[in-house]
């Protein structure tokens, strides 16, 4: 029996998940902007942000955290793959997908939700996967 759960996407679906795969991951897209102002375009009011320490993160924080990368950029060479989303109510969607930066391979889960002015983060995730 495998404990991997089902990740098909429904294929209604597809078209939401071409959109938010090219947004993920998420403050690594410049074509989506890279400015404080931008992220807070892009993150909802209430966002928040558990990392991959399992540490909570407050909107405020986050912005702070992009500010300092901004001014210190440094090489961050990253891969994408088996991405997967799922409805959870009227324009909000959970995007799940995994992340490889070199060695480490997290597991990435963001919530989205489309408003009027276009796509809103409302909660990210990242889990560290543990060595098999």
């Amino acid at each position: 029996m495998s404990t991997e759960p089902d990740l098909r996407t429904d294929p209604a679906l597809l078209p939401v998940l071409d959109e938010l795969r090219q947004r993920e991951p998420i403050f690594h897209r410049p074509e989506f902007g890279s400015t404080r102002a931008d992220h807070l375009a892009m993150t909802a009011e209430d966002f928040r942000e558990v990392g991959a320490s399992g540490r909570r993160y407050s909107r405020e924080h986050v912005l702070d955290v992009l500010d300092e990368r901004q001014r210190h950029p440094q090489p961050d060479p990253w891969e994408t793959g088996e991405f997967h989303c799922r409805q959870l109510a009227d324009a909000v969607y959970l995007l799940t997908y995994t992340l490889r930066q070199g060695e480490r391979v997290t597991r990435r889960a963001t919530i989205w939700r489309r408003d009027p002015d276009g796509w809103k983060i409302v909660f990210h995730q990242g889990t560290v996967v543990a060595e098999a």
